[in-house]
C-alpha cells in the first residue's frame, strides 16, 4: 500500500476526553482535508494543497509560524510505527496544549495510525494520572517538565502499567526524573529525541546511550558538524533529512540557514566516533567569560542534576572586567536546596570561568507554552536579584 502523503483522521481512532475547542477544528480540519494551523490560525485559509503551520516560540520569545507539507511528518509517523511497534490498539496521551508542535505532532500520529487519543492539558496532575489509569493509556509525548508534573501529580507508590512508550522531547529528563518514570512505569520503553519545529526529528536517545549525548541520528537524518567530517569538533550542527520544514509562514529567524539539502538552526555540538550527538548550545546563546567561550545550556544540564533542582536557566549579561557575568536561576518546588551547596557543587562539576557568579533559587521557572523557561522573563530578573 502507497503511503499516505496527507493528514488524514482514521476511521477507528477515538477522541477519548471532552472535545476543546482547538481539538474541534482540528478534527474539522482533518475530515475535509484542509490545511490546518495551531497559534497560527489566521494563516489557515482554504490552501489548494494541505499544509501544516504551527506558530513556536523560542526561549528568547520571538513567535514563529512553521510551514511544513503533512509529508514531513507523516514519514516520521510511519518510521515509529514500524521502530516501536505502534498500532491502532495503542492509546495515546499528551499533556500539553495542541500549541506546541510535540503535543500536535502526537495527535496527528494517532489519528494516522488509528489510535485513541487522551488530550490532558486541561487537567490538573491529579486527573492526568487518573485519566492516564482509566483509558490504559500506552503512549505518552510530552516534555519533561510535563512528565515532571505528572509524576508529582500521581498518588504514593501510584503506577501506570499500561504505558509501554514515553516519548520526551523539548528538554533533558535528567536521570532522576529518568529514574521516577521507570519506577512509575515499569513497563515502559522510555526515549527522548533532540530536534526542533523547523527540523522535526534529530536524534533519538535510549537507556543505552552514553551520558551527555541526545542520541544517534533519527532514521534517514544525516549529520554534518561545520564543514568538518572529523568526529570530537565542535561546531554548528547541519541536518538533511526528509522532516525538514518548508519554510516560514510567519516570521524569520536569523539562525536558520540553508546549504543545499542541509539546515541548520543554530545549534552547536560535536560527533563522537560512535555517531553519538552530543550538544554544546545554541550559537545564539554562547558567551565569553575571561576569554573563554561558555555555553548556558552546559551549565542548566549540569545545575539539573543535582538533587532537588527541578529546573535551571542561566542569563548572561554584559561585566565590563570579565566579558559577561553569569546568574543561575534554578527551580526547587520543595524550597530546600542551599544555595551555598549549589554554589559548591558548580566549582566542583563546572570550569571555573563556568561557574555562575549569582544564584537564585525560584520556586516555580517562569515558562513558555512550549515548557521552556522564559529567558526573557528571567532577564527581566537578574537586576532585581543582585
Amino acid at each position: 500500500m502507497k503511503p499516505s502523503t496527507t493528514f488524514t483522521l482514521h476511521p477507528q481512532s477515538t477522541l477519548l476526553t471532552p472535545e476543546t475547542s482547538e481539538m474541534k477544528d482540528v478534527l474539522a480540519r482533518l475530515q475535509l482535508g484542509r490545511s490546518i494551523a495551531v497559534g497560527a490560525h489566521n494563516l489557515a485559509g482554504a490552501h489548494d494543497d494541505q499544509w501544516l503551520m504551527v506558530q513556536t516560540a523560542g526561549t528568547t520569545g520571538a513567535y514563529k509560524a512553521i510551514r511544513r507539507t503533512p509529508e514531513t511528518w507523516v514519514k516520521s509517523f510511519e518510521v515509529n510505527r514500524d521502530a516501536y511497534g505502534l498500532t491502532d490498539k495503542n492509546v495515546y496521551a499528551t499533556l500539553g496544549s495542541l500549541d506546541h508542535s510535540l503535543t500536535l505532532f502526537a495527535t496527528l500520529e494517532a489519528f494516522h495510525l488509528g489510535a485513541d487519543l487522551c488530550e490532558l492539558a486541561t487537567q490538573g496532575p491529579k486527573n492526568q494520572a487518573k485519566s492516564i489509569r482509566e483509558h490504559h493509556v500506552s503512549v505518552i509525548y510530552a516534555t519533561p517538565s510535563q512528565l515532571r508534573l505528572l509524576i508529582t501529580g500521581a498518588q504514593e507508590s501510584e503506577t501506570f502499567p499500561s504505558i509501554r512508550h514515553i516519548f520526551s522531547g523539548g528538554g533533558k529528563l535528567g536521570s532522576d526524573l529518568r529514574d521516577a518514570l521507570q519506577a512509575a512505569c515499569p513497563n515502559a520503553r522510555i526515549c527522548e529525541f533532540f530536534g526542533a519545529s523547523e527540523t522535526s526529528f534529530i536524534t533519538i536517545s535510549d537507556a543505552t546511550t552514553p551520558d551527555g549525548s541526545v542520541g544517534r541520528p533519527y532514521p534517514n537524518v544525516e549529520l554534518r558538524i561545520g564543514s568538518d567530517e572529523t568526529t570530537e569538533f565542535v561546531g554548528e550542527i547541519w541536518v538533511a533529512s526528509p522532516y525538514l520544514f518548508d519554510g516560514y509562514a510567519q516570521g524569520s529567524s536569523a539562525d536558520t540557514k540553508w546549504d543545499g539539502e542541509f539546515l541548520s538552526i543554530g545549534e552547536m555540538g560535536y560527533l563522537d566516533s560512535d555517531g553519538y550527538l552530543f550538544l554544546k548550545g545554541r550559537k545564539n546563546r554562547m558567551v565569553t567569560v575571561a576569554d573563554q567561550n561558555v555555553f548556558p545550556e552546559e551549565i542548566e544540564e549540569r545545575v539539573c542534576q543535582m538533587a532537588g533542582i527541578e529546573s535551571c536557566a542561566v542569563i548572561a549579561t554584559l561585566d565590563v572586567s570579565r566579558g559577561h557575568k553569569l546568574t543561575c536561576f534554578a527551580a526547587s518546588r520543595s524550597g530546600d536546596v542551599d544555595l551555598n551547596a549549589l554554589r559548591n557543587y558548580c566549582r566542583s562539576t563546572l570550569a571555573p570561568h563556568a561557574v555562575p557568579r549569582d544564584f537564585v533559587i525560584l520556586q516555580e521557572m517562569p515558562l513558555l507554552a512550549a515548557g521552556k523557561p522564559d529567558l526573557s522573563k528571567l532577564r527581566a530578573l537578574v537586576g532585581k536579584s543582585s
